[in-house]
């Protein structure tokens, strides 16, 4: 073999070596595919004129949208953002966990309020087949009422949710206590929500809870309730 061909061989063995050592590197990234991105969320408006809500006051009202509600929208956003950053493969349990559970908190917590607002302003009557469903699940509008209002008053001086929950399994309607935004009945839609959080009503009722509750059942809008349940209970 000349100088030349030796050489020219030589080359082309070296440019092979390149080219592997330059696949070998590219293969972890590739496997780990595109970076995720995380989910944009937007704050919904209140769908009531807060001016026009009686026993609660606009301005608890909308403290309470725009400081605790889209405080946990902006929150979820970050969370996710840092989840989305993650290196799952290295990193730590207390680093997964905390971020996971946030992510759970800040998730619900936005899910609940925006039920929670959707749940008052001018009140109106369950629909037909919501008021057969309760009247079927708890004896009565009147009994399902005592109980929802019951537990809200429970709650009073602590913190969490009175949800009104469809339940698949049983195929009824179900009062469910919630010490904090992780608690829900599994599998449950939550249909309407009462929010026993301090910041729900302590600006206008100080400690007085229960009178904030006595409020709230004044002005329940059954009108988004009587939708989820439609579509919950068809399911």
């Amino acid at each position: 073999m000349t100088d030349t061909a030796e050489m020219g061989r030589r080359e082309m063995l070296g440019l092979a070596a390149v080219s592997a050592l330059a696949l070998a590197a590219a293969e972890p990234a590739a496997a780990q595919g595109t970076p995720q991105t995380a989910p944009s969320y937007t704050p919904k408006p209140l769908p009531f004129d807060p001016k026009a809500v009686a026993g609660l006051s606009e301005k608890l009202l909308v403290s309470h949208h725009d400081n605790n509600y889209a405080g946990a929208v902006k929150r979820l956003g970050a969370i996710q953002g840092d989840l989305a950053k993650l290196d799952w493969a290295t990193a730590q349990g207390y680093q997964i966990n905390g971020l996971k559970r946030e992510e759970l908190m800040a998730y619900n917590s936005m899910l609940l309020h925006e039920v929670y607002f959707a749940s008052i302003g001018a009140p109106t009557a369950p629909s037909p087949a919501l008021a057969a469903a309760i009247e079927k699940s708890f004896g009565s509008q009147a009994k399902w009422a005592a109980e929802y209002a019951g537990v809200g008053k429970a709650l009073g001086g602590g913190s969490g949710w009175v949800l009104l929950t469809w339940d698949p399994r049983e195929k009824r309607l179900v009062n469910t206590w919630a010490a904090d935004h992780t608690h829900t009945l599994g599998g449950g839609t939550p249909i309407l929500a009462l929010d026993m959080y301090e910041h729900a009503y302590h600006m206008d009722y100080g400690s007085a809870a229960a009178r904030y509750v006595d409020a709230y059942m004044k002005v329940i809008d059954w009108r988004n309730a009587s939708a989820l349940y439609a579509k919950a209970s068809a399911a």
